[in-house]
C-alpha cells in the first residue's frame, strides 16, 4: 500500500480532517488526524494494520519470535489488536494512571502502566501505535517493556506526524504514512487573521 492510497483511506473515513484547529500543544493547524474514524471501520483498519504489519516483516525487523504486541491506551489498543492477528501473537495495552504532579493546564498528571498485562521477562515485543507527534507515549510503553526485562524488536504506527524525525534509539518504525502538518501559533496563524476560529477535534 503506499501512502497516496493510505492517505486516500483516511480522508475517505473522515480520518484525516481539513479546516481550522487548534492543537493540544495550542498551536493551530489546517489538518488533523483522527484516527478513530478509520478504526471505525474494522475492513479498512484491518487492510491498513496488515499493510504496516508487512512493511516490518519485509524489513527484516520481526525475524524471529515476537511474544506479543503492546500498544499505548486508548488509541493504539485497535493497532495492536490487527498487528497481533497479522503476527498471530497476543495483543496486551498499557493503560494511563495518575501520576504525580498537574500539567501546564492544572489536570492531574497520567502515566502508562501494565495494569491488566504483565511483560513477559526476556520477552521481544512490537509497540503499536495509530499515530506519533512527539513519540511520548510510544516511548513510554517502550520502557515499560525494557523495565519488566522485555524487548523491543519495532514499532509499527499508522501515521507518522513527525515524518520521520522522531527516533527510539535503535528501535525501528515503520508506518504507512509520513507528514509534518503546517502549524502555526494562534498570533501567526493566517486562517485566525481571515477572522476564523479554531475548533479542538480532540486526541
Amino acid at each position: 500500500m503506499t501512502q497516496k492510497q493510505a492517505l486516500k483511506a483516511f480522508k475517505d473515513t473522515g480520518a484525516l480532517l481539513e479546516g481550522h484547529f487548534e492543537l493540544r500543544s495550542k498551536l493551530h493547524s489546517n489538518r488533523y488526524f483522527q484516527c478513530a474514524h478509520v478504526l471505525a471501520r474494522p475492513r479498512i483498519a484491518a487492510k491498513l494494520c496488515r499493510a504496516a504489519t508487512k512493511k516490518a516483516l519485509a524489513s527484516g525487523a520481526l525475524d524471529g519470535t515476537i511474544d506479543g504486541v503492546v500498544s499505548p491506551a486508548v488509541g493504539g489498543i485497535l493497532v495492536g489488536h490487527e498487528v497481533a492477528r497479522e503476527l498471530d501473537v497476543k495483543c496486551i495495552f498499557a493503560e494511563k494512571v495518575q501520576g504525580e504532579g498537574v500539567d501546564a493546564t492544572g489536570k492531574p498528571n497520567t502515566v502508562l502502566a501494565m495494569r491488566r498485562f504483565k511483560i513477559e521477562k526476556g520477552g521481544r515485543y512490537v509497540v503499536a501505535e495509530d499515530v506519533i507527534t512527539k513519540g511520548g507515549r510510544v516511548q513510554e510503553t517502550i520502557d515499560l517493556v525494557k523495565a519488566a526485562g522485555g524487548k523491543v524488536a519495532a514499532v509499527i504506527v499508522l501515521v507518522d506526524r513527525s515524518a520521520g524525525k522522531v527516533k527510539f534509539g535503535r528501535i525501528p518504525v515503520f508506518s504507512l504514512v509520513q507528514m509534518t502538518p503546517e502549524t502555526w501559533t494562534a498570533a501567526e496563524c493566517p486562517m485566525c487573521k481571515a477572522g476564523g476560529r479554531p475548533v479542538h477535534p480532540g486526541s
